[in-house]
């Protein structure tokens, strides 16, 4: 191998090593609204673990395990999972290696090894969503999957709960439809008029997707009432 072809090699390896450092490290952070919660409220305590934080409320029956959104810092879901805790389900928020969960799939078998609920209910937003339903397709771990604007890509036997937003211009809507035949258990579906994809999360306008007409916490709301109605029947 000449001199030539060597130096070239080296530049396509750093140039490389370079996208994958900027692709990894370049993500939607969380807004004040979020981090103003991390410390907690007078009704939850928030504890940090070792992958993630732990939203103390009142519940002692059933807990949600959440993964976040790609490449979306994950305490911008703290405002709507601080809502749900509040309201008597505790929450376990994951913290994903360079957000991005495909590389933490099983981060849920440590939240439960470490716990003792009698129920507990995985969710996922966005691609958290896909990986999430993942997890319940390989496991038999959980009582139900609760996908925010996400779609399984594998069967699904376990009762699902699907919300999503009507101006949502991000989730593929094709890809989406198609993937309701995986589901054999119990569907419900939430379409929230006038909500978007990225108001699940305080972390700004994500690309591509609809202006919303309503507000992020109207579409929380909403959406911590489907998953309270969900849970109540489920467990």
């Amino acid at each position: 191998m000449n001199k030539k072809i060597k130096i070239a090699i080296v530049i396509v390896f750093v140039l490389v090593l370079g996208y994958a450092a900027f692709y990894l490290t370049d993500y939607y952070h969380a807004e004040k609204t979020a981090t103003d919660l991390v410390n907690g409220s007078s009704n939850v305590s928030v504890v940090k673990t070792s992958n993630g934080l732990f939203l103390n409320g009142s519940g002692n029956d059933s807990a949600v395990i959440f993964y976040p959104g790609g490449k979306v810092e994950y305490t911008s879901y703290l405002p709507m999972l601080m809502n749900l805790a509040e309201r008597g389900i505790d929450c376990y928020l994951v913290e994903m290696p360079f957000n991005i969960a495909f590389f933490s799939q099983n981060s849920a078998d440590s939240i439960m090894n470490d716990s003792s609920y009698n129920h507990y209910f995985i969710a996922g937003h966005s691609l958290g969503g896909v990986v999430a339903s993942a997890y319940v397709n390989a496991t038999n771990n959980t009582d139900g999957l609760i996908l925010l604007a996400a779609y399984p890509t594998e069967k699904i036997s376990k009762p699902v709960l699907s919300i999503y937003g009507s101006n949502d211009n991000v989730l593929d809507k094709e890809k989406y439809n198609e993937a309701k035949s995986l589901i054999t258990g119990n569907f419900i579906e939430v379409i929230i008029k006038g909500a978007n994809h990225a108001h699940f999360g305080y972390y700004g306008n994500q690309s591509g997707d609809g202006n919303a007409n309503i507000t992020a916490e109207n579409q929380q709301n909403q959406t911590v009432d489907a998953i309270i109605k969900f849970i109540s029947n489920n467990s």
